[in-house]
């Protein structure tokens, strides 16, 4: 976002408060560096986004996310090697020693996802395939030895990520971050037993078949998301995402669901307690 452009007006308030089950809060969208925690989390907590998941997806990330989560009681952390960076790392020979890493910053208390994990055959060619699918094996493995919950990045890769998933025996909690899928993975991944977290891009005009989907998921499985900076819905989307916009995305769930607002948020709620467990 230009330094000259005011970031979105704050929406009307959640009538109960809710979770941003992920966002990078250590991640800019412009050259700037990203707005100080405090700020970010005062504005939050304001319109009734009161606990969030901040998610480090490289060594340099989870780090900073493990020192958060210390100094911020409304900050649960997520550690993991993103999808994109696992080739690189992988022809390096150094992919093993970072998922060693990945499983150290987990033992932490207040780090309880490992995530985002998966597959992204969006940016990576078909050369990259292999290592991001060993990787997301190895993320599986680790969340499973330490227990907790799992976060999954799926772009473009719907297929795949559920046979691994099926083959390696998913986590006891396992969370579709930005889920995209259709309507029938939407049904197969509330059969799996897994949470799937809708994002901004439920509220983008041209996001239909997202949001049939979304009409598919009973509310126990559901948990909302900024992926901020990212994502930013409607009216704002291509502007800075921050977790003080995820009541757009609520009201527009909401919506689709025929849902009142303060049920789906008491669900939300609750969804993210029993995933995450207490802040």
């Amino acid at each position: 976002m230009p330094h000259h452009e005011q970031p979105p007006r704050p929406p009307d308030p959640l009538p109960i408060p809710v979770v941003d089950n992920h966002c990078h809060l250590d991640i800019s969208r412009d050259e700037g560096p990203p707005a100080p925690v405090e700020e970010v989390l005062a504005d939050a907590a304001r319109v009734g986004v009161d606990r969030v998941v901040q998610v480090g997806c490289e060594l340099g990330s989870a780090a900073w996310t493990v020192q958060v989560v210390e100094q911020h009681p409304a900050v649960l952390g997520g550690v993991a090697i993103h999808p994109n960076g696992a080739p690189g790392l992988y022809e390096a020979g150094a992919l093993d020693d970072a998922c060693d890493r990945i499983e150290e910053y987990a033992a932490h208390p207040r780090v309880r996802v490992i995530g985002e994990s998966g597959l992204d055959y969006y940016r990576t060619g078909p050369e990259g395939v292999h290592a991001q699918q060993e990787s997301f094996r190895r993320h599986i493995e680790i969340a499973k030895r330490t227990g907790r919950a799992l976060q999954i990045h799926d772009r473009d890769a719907h297929d795949d990520v559920l046979r691994i998933l099926a083959e390696e025996g998913a986590p006891e909690r396992t969370v579709l971050h930005c889920f995209s899928g259709d309507m029938a993975m939407a049904r197969e991944c509330v059969r799996r037993g897994y949470f799937l977290s809708f994002a901004g891009t439920v509220t983008f005009k041209n996001a239909r078949d997202l949001r049939n989907a979304l009409a598919v998921v009973p509310t126990e499985h559901l948990l909302v998301e900024t992926d901020a900076p990212y994502l930013t819905p409607s009216p704002h989307r291509g502007r800075t995402n921050g977790p003080y916009l995820v009541p757009l995305t609520v009201r527009a769930m909401s919506e689709t669901l025929n849902s009142s607002v303060p049920a789906l948020c008491a669900a939300l709620s609750a969804n993210s307690e029993s995933v995450y467990g207490p802040w």
